[in-house]
Formats: structure tokens, C-alpha cells, sequence
């Protein structure tokens, strides 16, 4: 045997045990505390309760992110279908973020808002390579570095330009009607990233229907995480394993965060076509009109014929 074919031997036996490199958006505190310094950097805070930006403290000069007002359609019903471009840039601007900005994002909900707020700005056409998620979010940060009370300074109005919403990101409930209930299109996976109790319509929070669109397969994003931080490479890939990489996938949760969060895990798995419903079942669930599904399986009753 060749040099060469031995090291293409040697490489093929290394091939199983070098596992799953890290998301590269993600970032640690020790990352953080090394660049937060930095003039263009601008730290950028989500809690599931906004007042604890303030009552527990955030990290010294982030600027608050209020989830609902900030990253939803404030005049639209629902509220949390995607803000538009025009808002969402006043938005950023008001934070002071500009074209060069590098943005790090944090929470306290496993990464699931700023998924939200991360997918917002690939929509609108953001340079995501300057854009990191802190990995572990307030957990991380406090547990090596100080949380601060004071407010942080306003900063200078920022001077970003966004981007027309991508098509290719998002789909309305027409386009759902259409491809998974209509014409049971075999190359589009519907996927619910909500809790298994409220994709069985077990529970029913926050709509007036509970259980699922019918063609519906659920994976539950959260799955994908625990103590605040991102599961391994293989973990996603296991929780995901029966979502084929070569669909089209159209996610949907009911206010758009969870389903962000699988928006990116399918990203970081090679997924390369996956489209968010805008609206989610915030919009499905509360328009009696619209058929539901309620049990384990993706279809029942009629729709299974």
C-alpha cells in the first residue's frame, strides 16, 4: 500500500470518532469577555421575562431585547408574525447596530429567543458571519463574570441597511395549506418544534384549538438543548434523524421562537432548504376555519384517505 492510500485508510478509520464540530456562531464567556471590548461589538440580551434584564441583572452593557415587542409585527395579528424590514431596521438602529456591527446574542431560554431574533436578521439580509450566540446565555456569563443592575447607556443611532425579506426563508399558511394538505407534495416535511403534550392537542395553551396541522411530524427543539447550552453534534442529529436532509422543510411553533431554534439545529445538520411559517400555530390554532389534528399521528380521521 502507498503513502497515499495509507493515509486515506487512516483517515476513513478516524472518520467515526471525529464527531461533530461545534456550530461556529457559537460562542463562549470566555469569547465574550476577550472581545466585549471591542468598538463595534454589541451585546444583545432576550429574557423570557424582560424585567429581569433589570431585577437580575444582564451583562455589562447589553442592550435589551423586549422579545415580543421587538421581534414581532406589533400592529399584526397575530402579533408575532415577522416584523417588517422597515421595522425591524428601526429596530436595530435603535440598538445602534450598523453594517460592520458584530452582534452577540444571549437568553435565558436555552438560546430559543435569540434563535428568533438570530433567523430576523438572515431573513433580512444581515452579514451573519458577525454574528455569534452566546452558548449557555446567562448561566455561562454569571458563572464566571459579573451581572450588572444599571442601565446601559443609549447608544448612537445605528446606520444598518437591511435587505428585502427573503422568499426562500419563509412561508404564509396558504403555502401550507397547499403543498402538505392539498397536494401531499412528497418533497415538503412539515415539522411541529413544540412540546409533544401540545402537538397532541393533550394541552391547549394560547389558541383556541389545540393538536396539530394535519401532515405534521413533531421534534421538539428544546430537546436539542440542556442547562442552557446546545447538545452535541450527534445528539441533534439522533433527535432529527427522521427529517430526510434532501426535503424542503417547513417549521412551525405557536409564537416563532422554538421553531427558530430548529431552524437553526437543521442549518448547523446540512439541512439547506428549511422556510419558517409565518405565524405559526398562533395563526393556524386560532382560525376555526382551518383543519386540526389532534393525537399522535400526522394525520387522522379524513386526512388519512
Amino acid at each position: 500500500m502507498n503513502l497515499i492510500n495509507k493515509g486515506l485508510a487512516a483517515l476513513l478509520f478516524l472518520l467515526p470518532t471525529l464527531g461533530w464540530a461545534a456550530p461556529a456562531f457559537l460562542v463562549d464567556s470566555e469569547w465574550l469577555a476577550e472581545h466585549i471590548d471591542e468598538e463595534n461589538l454589541i451585546v444583545l440580551e432576550a429574557r423570557y421575562h424582560p424585567h429581569r434584564h433589570y431585577t437580575v441583572g444582564h451583562i455589562p452593557g447589553a442592550v435589551q431585547v423586549q422579545r415580543f415587542r421587538d421581534l414581532g409585527d406589533n400592529q399584526g395579528s397575530p402579533l408575532m408574525r415577522f416584523p417588517s424590514r422597515e421595522a425591524f431596521q428601526a429596530t436595530l438602529r435603535r440598538w445602534g447596530v450598523s453594517d460592520d456591527s458584530t452582534l452577540v446574542l444571549y437568553d435565558d431560554s436555552n438560546t430559543a429567543l435569540v434563535s428568533r431574533l438570530y433567523y430576523l436578521l438572515e431573513l433580512y439580509g444581515f452579514d451573519m458571519a458577525q454574528v455569534k450566540i452566546l452558548n449557555g446565555g446567562t448561566v455561562e456569563w454569571s458563572a464566571f463574570e459579573e451581572m450588572s443592575k444599571e442601565p446601559t447607556p443609549q447608544r448612537a443611532t445605528g446606520s444598518v441597511t437591511l435587505k428585502a425579506a427573503n422568499p426562500a426563508l419563509f412561508v404564509e399558511w396558504t403555502d401550507v395549506y397547499d403543498d402538505v394538505l392539498s397536494r401531499r407534495d412528497p418533497g415538503v416535511v412539515l415539522l411541529d418544534a413544540r412540546p409533544r403534550d401540545m402537538y397532541t392537542g393533550q394541552v391547549i395553551a394560547h389558541a383556541i384549538q389545540g393538536g396539530h396541522i394535519p401532515g405534521a411530524v413533531n421534534v421538539v427543539s428544546l430537546e436539542g438543548t440542556s442547562g442552557q447550552k446546545w447538545k452535541s453534534g450527534e445528539e441533534l442529529a439522533a433527535l432529527y434523524r427522521d427529517v430526510p436532509k434532501e426535503k424542503t422543510i417547513y417549521a412551525y411553533c405557536h409564537d416563532g421562537f422554538r421553531m427558530s431554534l430548529a431552524y437553526l439545529q437543521l442549518k448547523y445538520l446540512g439541512h439547506k432548504d428549511v422556510r419558517l411559517y409565518n405565524g405559526g400555530w398562533s395563526h393556524w390554532g386560532n382560525e376555526l376555519t382551518l383543519p386540526v389534528v389532534q393525537g399522535e399521528a400526522p394525520y387522522s380521521g379524513d386526512y388519512e384517505l
